[in-house]
């Protein structure tokens, strides 16, 4: 059994159940000792949640105090009582952990259009007042606290070296396996560092990395209305180099990535679209969501299928592109190309071995310019189905 991710230096935090949906873990504060460096992105949705909207205005100066997650209520389109009862939850961290109001954080996910049991709500509040609520030191009571329908908790980590010589710990933890079609962050995710580093090196990395990590999965090609990534940096290790810092964070953040595309609601394979000589990135990210998110090209990897004229389709909808021209461009499943090079019957039955392992890379190569991009998804199954036509019930 592995022990569990401890909190990088400086933070501490909270986790229990308000009894929301059931007696599982519903909610969690991460509390910074001293107010941290904090750099929030959030979902573009027209419908976005009282959550988001008030964790907009706390890291709109980039600095935080803590961040609190309600799980299984989205508190989406709620309306004022809604807004006040987030507001009141924000308030009564803030009480407890004797900090300023404008300075915590708070992100909600589960089902839209339902108001908090705000009853249970405070009834569980009240237990923050005691020293012992804060004794958690470990990412995987927060992942857990923030779950929905994810299978299991996900945690990831890295190490910097800082200047002083110790080293500074990067610490992930990520909730979301539906309702994902990421449109600046993803889901919720949260990312705690001792690094010490300003607002103004802080701000781009996290762009930076986003870009390339939570904002290239998808399981559904659906935007939440709570997509919360939020990154808080205590100092308490010390300075870094800013390069070494950006890769141990990128590799977190793509490690999160992939356990939430292998995590899709119903889903039993990742798959990874690799999408290379493309005119440039903008061009090769329009080109690998449309595979990852083409429902007859999920549904091929499901059962095995060798069908790259899936892929091949799914390729052609981009017909703005006037640039991607079907003669140049290449198709692989894992490193066996199959288009151009068109392969015999019984090579194309020895790729379904391929198809129906855990993972499964297709690798498009345009053969235009030096643009790439990966995107991470699953396939389609009939779990997804049940789970979703069952969701409220």
């Amino acid at each position: 059994m592995t022990s569990p991710t401890a909190l990088p230096a400086g933070f501490r935090a909270h986790a229990g159940s308000i009894g929301i949906k059931d007696a599982t873990a519903d909610f969690t504060v991460v509390a910074s000792e001293r107010p941290a460096v904090a750099v929030g992105m959030y979902t573009k949705s027209r419908f976005a949640g009282c959550s988001v909207r008030l964790s907009r205005e706390a890291t709109n100066d980039q600095q935080l105090s803590a961040i609190a997650v309600v799980s299984k209520n989205a508190n989406v389109a709620t309306g004022p009582e809604g807004e006040a009862n987030a507001r009141e939850i924000v308030e009564a961290v803030a009480h407890h952990l004797e900090v300023d109001a404008n300075d915590v954080a708070i992100a909600s996910t589960g089902v839209i259009g339902r108001q908090y049991p705000m009853d249970l709500v405070r009834n569980h509040l009240e237990t923050l007042g005691a020293e012992s609520a804060w004794e958690i030191r470990d990412a995987d009571s927060v992942a857990t606290a923030i779950m929905t329908t994810d299978t299991h908790p996900k945690v990831a980590s890295a190490e910097v070296a800082s200047e002083g010589g110790a080293a500074a710990r990067i610490v992930g933890v990520a909730k979301g396996v539906g309702m994902i079609e990421p449109d600046m962050a993803t889901m919720l995710t949260f990312i705690f560092t001792d690094a010490e580093i300003a607002p103004t090196e802080l701000d781009p990395i996290v762009r930076r990395v986003i870009d390339r990590t939570f904002n290239a999965v998808s399981i559904d090609t659906d935007t939440s209305t709570s997509d919360t990534a939020i990154v808080m940096a205590s100092g308490e290790a010390g300075a870094v180099d800013l390069r070494a810092f950006e890769a141990a964070m990128h590799a977190v953040a793509l490690e999160l990535t992939k356990m939430i595309a292998s995590d899709g609601e119903g889903a039993e394979t990742l798959i990874e679209v690799r999408v290379d000589t493309a005119r440039d990135t903008d061009q090769a990210r329009r080109v690998a969501k449309v595979i990852v998110n083409s429902p007859l090209v999920k549904t091929a990897v499901h059962g095995a299928d060798p069908n790259w004229g899936r892929v091949a389709m799914a390729i052609g909808k981009c017909s703005d592109d006037l640039d991607i021209d079907q003669d140049i461009v290449a198709i692989r499943f894992g490193t066996t190309e199959v288009y151009p090079t068109l392969l015999e019957e019984q090579a194309l039955e020895e790729l379904s071995g391929y198809l129906a392992g855990d993972e499964v890379l297709i690798h498009v190569s345009l053969g235009i310019g030096d643009g790439e991009f990966t995107a991470y998804g699953c396939d389609l199954t009939d779990g997804y189905v049940r789970i979703n036509a069952d969701y409220t019930t």
